[in-house]
């Protein structure tokens, strides 16, 4: 598992990267990235088959934590590209886009 910066996130994202944001539906209201599967952590190991092992994947979360905890668990899974945004979606909007709302 790597854990990337905003910057790198966002070049995995252009390569065709999945996109996968496992914060909670309210969260998600508040601040959301284009195109993401929403998945909340406690709900990946019944809706894994969601996504394709086969293809690179990005995680992202608020602060980076539930992110790696989730990217740990998809490679013991068999997921063999998977990568975290550090410092979640506030890093994003701090470092990248301040469009993004902060929460």
């Amino acid at each position: 598992m790597q854990t990337l910066t905003p910057f790198e996130f966002q070049a995995r994202l252009r390569a065709g990267d999945q996109l996968l944001d496992v914060r909670e539906a309210e969260e998600l209201a508040l601040a959301a990235l284009p195109g993401a599967l929403h998945i909340p952590l406690r709900q990946l190991p019944q809706r894994v088959g969601e996504l394709n092992p086969q293809r690179p994947i990005a995680v992202l979360c608020h602060h980076g934590i539930r992110s790696e905890h989730a990217a740990a668990w998809l490679e013991q899974a068999g997921f063999s590209s998977v990568s975290h945004l550090g410092g979640g979606i506030e890093a994003w909007s701090l470092l990248l886009d301040p469009t993004v709302p902060r929460y």
